[in-house]
Order: structure tokens, then sequence, then C-alpha cells
């Protein structure tokens, strides 16, 4: 990295520029004898007018201070009392202000040149100076006051509770490059060290928001220009005075001019369908079902074709089974049902993820016009609109100030000027206008302004005394060139503010003050810090870094922080600070400059950046800091392309590389691990290691190491652009780095960037400026997709609530919404108010009583329908794909947590779909919850593509703002809980309760085994990704299940391992949720043990194969560190992750490690505690949504449905034994099914019932007894029948009762689909050979055997063995070789999925492993294996001798 520097011929400018800044701190003569009050007691009077709430706080809070006596009286302070408003005062500081008066300055606005108001209200002919933005409403545009942030954080840490403070104004000023850590920290005091006493105070006040757009820097010829005969003249910016916005603004728009509203490709107005790579190995030989309605026809086509099948294809069998032969496919379009959403033609219908996750009949509609563009499309109209200021400033909190009324003001100067140079008296009205002037301009006074004030009540006081002794004309002239000198000044301060803050003026002709110097090669970085405006004191003080500027990299922050010092403790309190970056577009910072400083509490140094702070935003305080005429230029060193290829490395050293890349993140690595890779970097290779590791271990950010990082950076060969993930970290803020990494990304479909937008928001903080490729990346795909464009703007939206970088998502916010066109741009508005509508509701209903809250939910329901009365129909803002045109009133509910969120139903906008239920929920800050679904989101793909579908449910959600948003519902899902309670009090210590629940709700057998199947896989799932998130805070009320198996997770508010805990001791005990009921219910009650087996295999399949993903999911968590998420937000979260995806580790040992984590949950006994006293709490609370319409849960009534049974009847005997009957049971939806039951069960179920309900008369059983002699089978076939008929049909208590329903619904035999039987997994055993099962590998010496499964291993008596497993390898000594295994309890198909290790075995031939199976000493089986004729790393079934050979 270097730097050179431009210099101007005339160097005599540069003199006196040098000159002025020795002569600085001169102190000019005696004023006039009058004395001029300059403040801005006019701006909080026009606040009072303004703003009707203000008033009466301002005549509460006033302190008014004098001027203090020992002010330096030479100097022309132009202030006698102090006046500030203020919302609230720390303790005691009334009595203070009273006793203090007299010599108390107070932190706030110095008045100097600012104006009165009595004279303004009397002399101003401003008219009304208002600025208006886009929202209507308007406000005066010279306020200058605090914002509502203000000091409410500082009080806290100046002790504000003192009676008094004695301060010194102070700088801190630090350069924290991003990259190195370096900063000093200093205190600068005033030459004259006199101790004052402050007041502590708080500013307070609410501003409107205002609007603000961007501008381009052209110098074309100005279409408003207003004269002035002072020669100060204004012209009209458009694009805006601010360089670099407006070359934000530009960029912004060339970027819309590449996509013409008349290119339906990039402007279909359509949202598609998501896509992703097709899953060829989940897809290898599957068949969709899909029902297509035609368009605006009753005619429904139902097709089956292949997965690999293109969308378009299929529309072209579609039309070939259509009647009307003339149409044409590539003119049509398939969309979901219920949905705006459109199949991507050129695509196989498998590649888009509804076909992916959806495997019941898909129903599609087919649309002609395929070619129109949709209604969210650009408009010809939007090619032609223009990026202007108004249209950004509409998102920001600013003061604007309008050209008009500043105009206004200098014609009064200008008509003053005129009147004192005819008169050379009235020198008053001079001063009040320039007051009125630096008042408009942000309550600014230049030093230049102060000294030509001076210097002009010098030049009249001599006049006046000296008046016999000068002429006429001689006075005159020395008057006016005092007035021209004024008005230069006061050029010149408009120039600085245009240059500094957002305006759409600037003046013509702006004076060139600035010429260059040359520095010297070796110069060090210095300023001149002129003046903190609207503090007590002008304080000027010159700073030098001992650091060559040459040295900085070209990212280097500047840090400034401005401190009061108590005297009496020496203790220094910051107030304020900013920071700002040396070398923006490449070039050094040039002459003066306004910086505005903010009043929080500290900077994030961690993550200081361009955006953090927006130094162009007017504020409260104002930093005046004069920059050398010096230019220094970034320019590139010259690349080492031409370094020779090094040397092969030892073996070891890449053995290190590659272990050291296991790290997957550079934070993970020690300083010393980062010196070894740093040191071996040119041997490291997409193959060994990865980039950001590479780069992220490099010493520091020095020209030279800076230019081999990116030497190293254009030879690197990126094997897959999602490695460039890692490289927008905060880490990484060179902007060469990045910009590589976005071209990485540019790789990326516009579906697949979507599932990142999240980290690509966050790292747009870190970048340099607002042209940066990632914006620019992000703004080209929201113009390609309407779902990137919408999942984009409620990102934004919602990023607008952290603490920092407000102002720079604001701008990127208001650049979305230009390119998206003023369609879509309606329908984020329709969607915002939809959410401000659900936040009031949801606000009344929580401060509402909880007998009222139903009627207030009725009442504010209301609201919606008059909402959708006006708009017709709204997007949904958790999916733009869905469209709603109203409210069903009665589905509408609140739940009785704690957040009281509310349930609200939509009714769809597409006649043939079905209602949305969505909940709103207020009071929960869903960001963290966005993430962990993400994450997982991201699991699942990766499973889909290795052909492994674990039956995920993943629900959407979006926070909408601070502490609050959308959760979609899922139809038909139970929460774990509701099904505890359903089985009694010790429901949750049951066995069963699962298994039963299952039973009940799938009657047929092909249904159960179903529910089975997908129970078998989604459990599986969820133990994998909240193991490796750390998902804490896990019970029954946060699990889920749908009648159809799936089973899902809710409530992310902890994780990463962040626990809760009660008295000391945590909640969450487990690795994660995996109970023994969930085991009964997949083993069947223990009568299939394989099936655990399996289990355990599925688990550790998907546990492996996310693993290897492991650098993806770090850096997805590294990239929000900065998000302000409670529970990720250090380098430990990270570790946490790493350490538990273990990429470090083998498959097997990774293999055992989770086995071993299974077993732990498995026997875990707290977490059916916890899910006990979770029951019984929720047993006294009422139900859980209550209904604006309806208050009883209606859970039970839906379960006394689906639970009644019709009528059943004996068919014949069983074909399997003609002890058992064959029974038809006719459910209550007149559904079918068969069961088989013995005389002897109808026996004990008639007992039973008598034992239940001895109060009610039953009907009478037939016995045994009651059989006739002679053709029995057929009276008892009709008794039983009877019998049956008056149970079902009799007392409606007794036919629901839990006894009669799992007599008639349990183990049903009829399986009417052709369904895959459930245990297709593992090996099927048609024999009961005792079996073990292996995995043996060899390398490096190293023999390692991983004991996965025995099955059908007995005792000698028949009985389950504990059995553990020895092995001994021969021909070596026993006791030298002989290793073991942890035995598993009283199990005749035990898992172990245990590691042994044989170290030094350098070949296989001539060794023979002997295993011997134990119970404790009772012998169980043998083998011995031949190592030379095992295969490797293969898993194997071995066949258990009975003794050892």
């Amino acid at each position: 990295m270097a730097y050179c520097w431009k210099t101007d011929l005339n160097t005599s400018e540069s003199h006196e520029e040098q000159q002025e800044h020795q002569e600085f701190h001169s102190v000019n003569q005696s004023f006039f004898p009058s004395h001029v009050s300059l403040g801005f007691d006019q701006l909080v009077d026009e606040i009072r007018i303004k703003i009707p709430f203000y008033q009466s706080e301002i005549e509460e809070n006033t302190v008014c201070v004098p001027h203090a006596p020992n002010w330096d009286s030479r100097r022309h302070s132009l202030h006698e009392t102090h006046q500030i408003p203020l919302n609230e005062l720390t303790s005691k500081t009334s009595e203070l202000s009273c006793h203090q008066a007299g010599k108390t300055p107070v932190i706030g606005f110095r008045r100097s040149v600012l104006p009165i108001p009595e004279n303004m209200n009397k002399q101003s002919s401003c008219g009304n100076p208002i600025g208006k933005y886009h929202g209507g409403d308007d406000y005066r545009i010279n306020i200058s006051t605090p914002s509502s942030t203000s000091l409410d954080k500082i009080n806290s840490q100046r002790e504000s509770e003192n009676e008094n403070h004695n301060y010194h104004i102070g700088f801190e000023s630090s350069i924290p490059s991003t990259y190195p850590s370096f900063s000093t920290d200093f205190m600068a005091k005033e030459e004259n060290k006199r101790s004052r006493n402050m007041n502590i105070v708080k500013h307070s006040l609410m501003l409107s928001e205002g609007s603000f757009p961007p501008r381009t820097w052209e110098s074309t010829q100005p279409e408003n220009t207003e004269l002035t005969g002072c020669s100060i003249q204004l012209v009209e910016v458009p694009q805006g005075s601010n360089k670099s916005l407006a070359s934000f603004c530009d960029k912004v728009k060339k970027i819309r001019e590449t996509y013409h509203a008349a290119d339906i490709n990039s402007n279909s107005g359509k949202i598609w369908s998501t896509t992703a790579a097709f899953p060829c190995q989940l897809f290898s030989n599957t068949k969709f079902n899909i029902n297509i309605c035609i368009d605006n026809s009753t005619q429904r086509l139902h097709f089956k074709p292949y997965a690999n099948y293109l969308v378009k294809d299929l529309i072209a069998e579609v039309l070939h089974f259509s009647t009307n032969d003339e149409l044409f496919p590539k003119d049509h379009l398939l969309s979901i049902c219920g949905y705006e959403e459109f199949l991507q033609n050129d695509y196989p219908l498998g590649s888009h993820k509804i076909f992916q996750k959806d495997k019941s009949v898909i129903q599609l509609t087919l649309h002609k016009n395929g070619k129109v563009p949709g209604k969210l499309s650009r408009k010809h109209e939007d090619d032609h609109s223009q990026f202007y200021l108004n249209q950004l400033l509409e998102f920001m909190h600013i003061w604007k100030i309008s050209r008009q009324c500043l105009s206004t003001v200098i014609k009064k100067y200008d008509f003053h000027l005129k009147c004192l140079l005819k008169t050379q008296q009235n020198v008053d009205n001079i001063i009040e206008e320039v007051k009125n002037i630096c008042g408009v301009l942000g309550c600014v006074e230049t030093k230049q302004i102060t000294d030509a004030v001076n210097e002009l009540n010098l030049t009249l006081q001599r006049n006046a005394e000296n008046f016999h002794q000068n002429s006429e004309t001689s006075a005159k002239g020395l008057i006016e060139k005092v007035t021209t000198e004024l008005s230069r000044a006061i050029y010149q301060l408009i120039s600085v503010y245009c240059r500094s803050f957002y305006a759409d003026f600037q003046p013509l002709n702006i004076p060139d003050d600035i010429s260059y110097v040359n520095p010297g090669l070796h110069s060090h970085l210095s300023f001149t810090v002129y003046a903190v405006h609207n503090i007590p004191e002008t304080w000027v003080h010159r700073i030098n870094f001992p650091l060559e500027i040459k040295s900085l990299p070209r990212e280097s922050m500047l840090t400034i922080r401005l401190f009061g010092i108590i005297c009496t403790t020496n203790n220094a309190n910051l107030l304020a600070w900013t920071c700002l970056p040396l070398f923006p577009k490449d070039k050094s910072i040039l002459g003066s400059m306004l910086f505005s400083m903010t009043l929080q509490s500290e900077p994030p140094i961690e993550m200081i950046a361009p955006g953090v702070w927006d130094i162009s935003q007017p504020s409260p305080v104002t930093l005046q800091i004069a920059f050398p005429a010096t230019e220094w230029e970034y320019m590139k060193l010259d690349s080492e392309e031409n370094r020779s290829k090094p040397e092969e490395p030892p073996k070891e050293c890449l053995k290190h590389i590659s272990r050291l890349s296991q790290k997957q993140s550079p934070l993970l690595l020690s300083e010393e691990k980062r010196r070894y890779l740093w040191f071996y970097r040119f041997y490291c290779n997409n193959e060994n290691c990865s980039l950001p590791l590479v780069l992220g271990s490099a010493p520091g950010w020095d020209e030279r190491t800076v230019s081999e990082m990116h030497t190293i950076l254009r030879r690197w060969k990126f094997s897959c652009p999602l490695e460039a993930l890692g490289l927008l970290t905060s880490s990484f803020p060179d902007q060469e780095t990045r910009k590589v990494a976005v071209q990485q990304l540019d790789n990326l479909l516009n579906d697949e960037l979507l599932e990142y937008l999240p980290q690509l928001v966050q790292a747009a903080k870190f970048e340099w400026n607002l042209e940066s490729p990632l914006v620019q990346l992000l703004l080209h795909r929201s113009l390609q997709s309407i779902q990137i464009a919408h999942r984009l703007y409620w990102l934004l939206k919602d990023a607008q609530n952290e603490t920092y970088f407000k102002s720079w998502y604001q701008k990127l916010l208001a650049a979305l919404q230009f390119c998206s066109g003023k369609a879509l741009s309606d329908e984020f508005s329709k969607e915002k108010k939809l959410i401000k509508i659900l936040g009031d509701i949801g606000e009344k209903v929580k401060s509402a009583s909880d007998p009222q809250r139903q009627e207030v939910l009725k009442k504010e329901i209301g609201r919606l329908e008059e909402f959708f009365q006006c708009i017709n129909t709204c997007h949904l803002p958790l999916n733009p794909a869905l469209c709603i045109r109203g409210i069903d009133h009665d589905a509408c509910s609140y739940f009785t947590s704690n957040a009281l969120p509310l349930k609200i139903t939509f009714i769809n906008a597409n006649p043939i779909g079905k209602n949305i239920s969505v909940i709103f929920k207020a009071g929960d800050d869903l960001r963290q919850d966005m993430l962990v679904l993400q994450i997982i989101q991201v699991m699942d793909n990766i499973w889909l593509q290795e052909g492994l579908d674990m039956q995920m449910i993943i629900y959407r959600c979006l926070s909408t703002g601070k502490g609050q948003g959308l959760v979609q519902m899922v139809p038909d899902a139970i929460t774990l809980a509701k099904i505890h309670r359903h089985s009694g009090l010790i429901g949750p210590l049951k066995e069963n309760t699962i298994k039963k629940w299952f039973s009940q709700h799938n009657h047929l057998k092909a249904d159960y085994e179903k529910a089975l199947r997908n129970f078998f896989y989604s459990c599986a799932g969820w133990c994998v990704v909240t193991f490796i998130l750390g998902v804490c805070d896990r019970h029954n009320d946060n699990i889920m299940l749908t009648k159809s198996g799936h089973m899902f997770h809710i409530d992310f508010g902890k994780f990463l391992g962040h626990a809760q805990t009660f008295g000391g001791i945590k909640r969450d005990r487990a690795p994660f949720i995996f109970t023994s009921e969930m085991e009964y219910f997949i083993t069947e009650g223990g009568k299939n043990p394989q099936h655990f087996q399996d289990f355990v295999e599925l688990c550790c399949r998907a546990y492996n194969i996310v693993r290897r993903h492991s650098r993806l999911l770090l850096n997805l968590l590294e990239m929000m560190l900065h998000a302000g998420l409670p529970e990720l937000s250090g380098i430990q979260d990270l570790k946490y992750v790493y350490n538990n995806l273990r990429p470090q580790d083998t498959d097997l040992e990774a293999t055992s490690h989770f086995t071993k984590k299974i077993k732990e949950s498995l026997e875990c006994f707290p977490v059916k505690l916890n899910n006990l006293i979770h029951t019984l709490a929720q047993m006294t609370a009422t139900s859980p949504a209550k209904s604006a319409s309806q208050t009883p849960s209606q859970e039970s009534c839906m379960l006394s449905a689906t639970r009644s049974i019709q009528r059943a009847t004996i068919l014949r005997f069983s074909k399997k034994t003609s002890n058992l009957y064959l029974i038809q049971v006719i459910h209550g939806n007149n559904e079918m099914s068969l069961t088989e039951k013995s005389f002897d069960q109808f026996s004990k179920l008639h007992s039973q019932l008598h034992k239940q309900f001895a109060s009610l008369t039953l009907p009478e059983f037939p016995h045994w007894w009651h059989v006739p002699f002679t053709n029995s089978d057929h009276k008892r076939f009709r008794d039983l029948n009877h019998y049956m008929e008056q149970i079902l049909n009799g007392s409606y208590e007794v036919a629901n009762s839990d006894c009669v329903l799992s007599f008639f619904l349990s183990e049903p035999v009829q399986q009417t689909i052709e369904e895959p039987s459930f245990v297709d997994l593992g090996e099927k055993f048609p024999d009961k050979t005792p079996k073990v099962q292996l995995v043996i590998s060899h390398e490096d010496a190293k023999l390692t055997i991983l004991v996965k499964h025995m099955k059908n291993i007995h005792l000698p008596d028949g009985s389950a063995p504990s059995a553990h497993v020895e092995f001994y390898l021969l021909p070596y000594p026993s006791e030298v070789r002989r290793r073991k295994t942890k035995s598993v309890p009283k199990c005749t198909d035990p898992t172990y999925n245990e590691i042994v290790v044989y170290d030094e075995v350098t070949e296989l031939q001539g060794h023979v492993l002997m295993l011997i199976v134990k119970s404790k000493s009772i012998f169980v089986g043998a083998i011995n294996i031949q190592l030379y004729t095992v295969p490797l790393n293969e898993e194997k079934w071995y066949t258990l001798g009975n003794c050892i050979i």
C-alpha cells in the first residue's frame, strides 16, 4: 500500500494558511461598548410553537446562567445568559443553578453569533422557514436541539447525583484502523486552566421524521439561482451537496437503469417459486401426483410425471390434452393453488422446494398470458424517475435546511449591509442577521465569522473615536473591506456546511481556499481541531499522531471522543464522540470540515466502520476540523506475481496445515497457530485450507503484508462460492478482499442467494461506502427477484432498530425502494401499515384486564376490516406469495402466555386457497428465532442434496421491528404438553403416551406406519440440529406433533448452550430431547428393537453430513456476531458450535460421540421431570387460545369428533387363527378399518367398563354359558354384534371412553394403500443368528475398530444379556492387546458405536482379531477375524460362534 500527494505551485497561499494556524489563538481587541447577545433562543421559541408538549417542559426545565464574570473581556463572546432546554434535570440541579448561577457556564449550545428570539421575531422576514418531507409533516428548519437519544445514557456515567461537577472540556482522539487496533487517547486542555463548574443536564426532544435522498455532484449550469447584492449566491442541487451521497445515488440510478421496465426477463412482476440444485439421490426414480386446473375452467387433469420432468414439458403435455390446438407452452405458466407463486419453466419439477417437501397430491393452476408482466412489475414511468435528496431523507431524522429560507436570511443580511455602508450605523442589525444565518446552518459559528464581526465592531468604534480625523471616504473603504471579509466568511461557512452535511443547495462558485503543500515522505498524520460548536467555549488544538501517513491502511478510521473533566476528581466523563474514514474514496480529507457528534454512550470499537455513525447528518454537537492541505491518494503496490513456486513442503507440514484448517474460522485460531499458518501461507490451497483462515492469519495490515494478501487472493481457486462468505466478516475490512468475495457470491443463483440475505445485510455494515460491490450486488438481485426484494426490505427495516448503523441502513432501504418501482413500493407500504395496526391491537389487548381482553380484541379486529376495505388486498410480510383480502373474525384469538400473542386468520385473496393463520408476537425478539430457523433450513437443504429427507417442518418467522414479528402457524399441530395432559396427571412419565396418541389419530395401518416413519425421521433431524445449535429451554410446550407424525420444535429464545438455571442448576440437562416414550413409539413398544439401531444410524449419518459443511455454518454464525443478538455475541459462542460440530473428528469418531449423546439423552430423567412440572403448571391455566367469538378450547371437541365410532360388525373369523374375530369398524368420518379381537378380549373390555362406569347401566355381555351347544358360532356373532351396537349407541361417555376407543381402533390390520414398509433403513433379519456389526479401518499404522450393533444375542437360558465386547489382537500377548467396550444392560439387540484403537500395527497380514461377547463373566458368543481378508472402511455383519477358537 502506498500513497502519493498532490502539490500546488503557489506556495505563498500555503504559507498564509500555515500562518493562520499559528495565529489561531490570537485574541482580538476590545469590542464595541454595547454587548451583543448571540444565542439560539429563537430556536427554542420555534420548538415551543411547533411542539405543544415541549412548552411546559421548557418552562419547567430552563436553566438561565449569566455570563461568567471572568470571561475574557477582550473576546467578543456575545453572550450574556445561557438558556438550555431539557426534559429532565438530574437530582439537585435546580438548587445548583440557583446557587451557582453567577459563575457556572453550562454544557450545551454556545451563544456567539446565534440568534436572539426577540430580535429574530421582530426582524426576520423569513416568513415560515419550514422544510417539508414526504410524510407531509413539517418542522422549523433552524431548530438545533439535542436529539431524542440525548444524554440519557451519558448521565449515568457522569455521577449526575452530585451537587456540583467541575469540568474542563477536552478531546480524546484515536485512530483505530479497522485492521490494527492502534488508538491514542489524550486530554487537551485550554491554555487558561481556570476551573469551571458545569451542571449536568439531559437534553431530549422528539423530532418527527424527515426525508433525505442522494445527490450527484455535477458541474451543470444552475437551474435556479438566488442572487444577492453581497455576491453570496446559492444554487439548487436536487442531487444533494454531499459528494459521497450524491455518488451513491448516481450509482443506484445506474443500477436501476440496467433493468428496463420493458425487459420481461428481469421485470416479470411475478413471484417465482424457489429452486435448488436437483437432488438426484432423493429423486432417483420418483413420480409426483399432480392435479392441474385450467385457468377460468372447472377442468381438472391428473398427471404423474417424474421428478426430473421440466415444467415447460409438463405444460406442453397439459396443452396436448386441451381442445385448443393454438396454445403455445412458452406463453403459459403453472402456479401453486392458493399462492401467487409460479413454477420456473426451465427447471425440473424436483428442483422446486415445494416438491421436495410436499409428498401429497400437489394442486397447480395453468395460466395463460405468461408473458404479460405481473402487477408488481416496474412501469415505464419508473425508468424515468430520479433518485434525489428528498427520497433518501424521507427515512432519516435530520434538521432539513431549505434553500429558500437561507436565501431569505441572506437577502436581509444584504439589505442591512447596504444600509451600513451608506450610514455607517446600526451594526446591530448586521450582527443579528449573521446570527440568523449561523442559526439556520446548525448553530455553527466559525472563527472567521467571529473575527470578522469583532473587526467590524472595532472599525466602527475607531471611526466613532476618530470621527473628525478620518475622511468619510477612507472610513467607508475600511468598512467595505471588513464587511467583504465577513461576507467571505459567511460564504465559506455555507460551503463547508454543504460539503459536510446533506443539503439540496450549495454556493455558486465555491471558494477554493485549499492550496496543496508538500509534506515530505515521512510526514505524520495531523489535523487541527478548530471547535466543538454548541458547547460553552471554542477550543482549538492541533493534534499530531506519531504515525506516518504512508503506513496507514486505506481503511483507517479516526475516532474522536469529547470529554468533560471533573476538576475536583480529575475524572473524565464521555460527552460525545464521532468517527470518520481518513481516506474516503481512496483520498485524504482536505481543508476544513464539519462533523456531527453523537451523544450515544460509547463507540463500538469492535465494529467501527464508516456506517456506524453518520457524520454528515447534523446533530446537537458539531465538530470542526481542519485537515492539512495535503491530498494523499492511495496507490496499489506492484504485486509480486513472479514469485517463484515454493518447494514441496514436508508431509508433516501439510498435515499440520490440514489440522489447523479444521478450525474453520480465524477467530478460533490461537496467535501461535496463526503465525504458523501465515509462515506456510504459500503451501495452502483450497484442498488443505480455506482462504479466510490464511488471510485471517496475516500479522498486520502494513503495505507489504496487504500486498501479499492480495497476491494470495488472486491466485486462490475457490472450491465453492460460499467459501467467500468468510471474507465478508468484520475481520476483513480490506476493500479488495471484500470485492473478490462478492465476485464469488455473484455466481450464486437468486434462490441460493436468498438463503443468506440476513448475513449479507449484516456484512453491509462493514462496507467502506454505499457504492461497495456488496451493496451493488444486493440491489442488482433485488431488481431480478421480487422474493429477494421483499426479504431484503424487511431485513433492512428491522436492521434500523439496531443501536448503530441506523442511517446506513436507511439509505440502503431508500435505494431499494427506488429500484423496486412504484407498484412494489406501494405493496411495502401496505404491509408496513398492516404491521402497525397489528402492533396497536397487540398493545391494547395486552394492556386490557383479563375479563375485557376478548371484547377489546373483538373491537380492534374491526380496524383490520377497515384496512382491507381501503386497500382491497395486501401481500403477507411472512410470504410475498400469499395475498390476503380480509379477516376471518371468528378465527382470531389470543394466547394466554406471558407475551399474549395474537392469532390472526386472514382470508386468502385466491378463491381456491385456504385461509392463512399467523401469530403476531409483541414483546419477544424474533431475530434469534429467525437465525436458528435459517440455520436449520440450511442443514435441511444439505440433507436433501445428499438424498436424505428428514421430514423437517421449518415454519416461517419474520421480525418486523423492535420486539415484534410474525410467526407462521402449522395446521393440525399440537404441543406435546397437550398430549401429556390428555393422558392424565402423570402423562409425561408414561411410556406409551405418544404411541397411544398416534394410534388414536391414525386408524388405518398404512396411515399409522406413515406417521411412524415421519416421526422416525423428523425426530432424528431435530435431535441433530438442536444438539449442534445448543437449543435450550426444551420442554413439552416447545415440542409439537402433527397427526401425520411430524415432530418439530418451536421457540428458540435460548440457544448456543445458554440454558436457564433454577437455583444455580441448569434446567436443560440433556444434550437434546429424546425420551424413552419416543423410543417406545419408534420400537413399537419394544417389539422392534432394531428400529432403535436404525434410528441411531440415521442420526449419525445426518450428523456426519452436516459436519462436512461446518465451515459454512460457522461463517453464517460469525457474520451475525455484531447483529445485537443477546446470545450470539462473542467467540465463545462460535466455539460452542465448533465443539458440537467436531470438524476435526473422523466420521467414526463422530458416530461414537453422537451415539453417546443419544444414550445420555435417553437416560436423562430430569427431562421427564421438567415436562411433568410444565404439565402441572399448565393444568391450572386457562385454555391456550381465547377467541374473540368463543371461549372454550376447541381441542377437546375436535378430539371427540375424530374419536367417535359409528358402528362395529363381526365379519368372520380371522384367517390367521379361528380364535380371533375379524371386526369391521366404521369411524365418525365414514372411514373404515379392520381389527382382530378374541372372545377373552371382549370379556376383559366388559369388566373394565363395569369398573369404570359402575354407576351406569351397561348392556348384558353374552358370556360363554349363554351360548347354545348347536350353531354356537352364529349365535356368538349375533350376540357380540348386538352387544357392540348397544355400547356404541348407548351412553356417549361410554362410547367415547378411552378403553372402548383403544379396543376398536388399536392394532388395525387392513392395509388399504401400498406404502413402502417402515423398516427399510437397514437389513431385514429373517434369521435369528447372533451377529455383530463392525467397521474396521487401518491407516498410518493405526488399527481402528468401530463396534456398532449386535442382534439376536441371548444367554443360555434365553434371557437378555448385559453384554460387552472384548478384543484381543493376536499373536500379541493378551494382557497387552486386550480392549473392551462398556456393557449394555439387558438387551438382545444392543447398540455400542464405540471405538477400539490399536497403535503400531504396521501391516494386517498375520494378525487375527479375536472378538468375545460376554455378559459379565458369562460367555455369549465369539469370532476370530483374519484382518487381511477384511474390507476396510465398510460396515459388515459378522456371525458369532458359540465357542472360543
